[in-house]
């Protein structure tokens, strides 16, 4: 009975031995091997337009793209368009879809014009733009860049003197090309 006791002593000691060498290789693994945040939310973020203009509801792309890796829908990003609902459905396996409709409704293709006479130059409006749209320098008159605006209007509030408007953009100048080299007028060389 007593060489029984052993054995069984002996063999829980081997197990609870075991046991805790396989816990701590675990715990080793665990921290030399670390991811630092999650990959998919790193593939997700890395398709989104960078834009951080708020117009998918949440303060920036990162924070939407976890919102999407928890299964929020991948149509909420009008900077991102088409181009990006596809990637990110092609990314998560999920259907395409388009835009929702109410940020659809909401982008009539505005953008923010400067009164240019009213500026006062303080560069509020300038460290507000996530996309650098705007440009201008310190105690000078700043303009707005409309092929790089998104329309997100994050650089009204900054600024002191409200010089700053949301106008639509005309169809007009966003669908102007250079003319091709067939159809100007022909000069002959001398």
């Amino acid at each position: 009975m007593f060489e029984q006791l052993i054995q069984l002593l002996i063999s829980l000691i081997a197990i609870v031995a075991v046991a805790s060498a396989f816990g701590a290789l675990l715990g080793w693994t665990a921290i030399r091997f670390k991811l630092n945040g999650d990959p998919i939310v790193e593939k997700i973020d890395e398709i989104l337009p960078q834009t951080q203009c708020g117009q998918c509801g949440h303060p920036g792309c990162r924070p939407y793209a976890e919102a999407i890796a928890k299964g929020e829908e991948i149509n909420k990003c009008p900077p991102g368009g088409e181009a990006g609902i596809k990637a990110l459905a092609e990314l998560l396996g999920r259907e395409v879809i388009p835009l929702n409709a109410e940020l659809e409704e909401k982008e009539t293709e505005t953008v923010v014009i400067i009164r240019e006479p009213d500026c006062i130059g303080c560069t509020k409006c300038i460290q507000a733009c996530p996309v650098d749209a705007i440009v201008g320098t310190a105690k000078m008159m700043h303009t707005v860049i409309l092929d790089d605006c998104t329309g997100c209007d994050l650089c009204i509030p900054p600024c002191p003197v409200d010089c700053i408007d949301v106008v639509p953009l005309e169809t007009a100048a966003k669908d102007w090309q250079v003319p091709k080299p067939s159809d100007m007028i022909p000069v002959r060389m001398v």
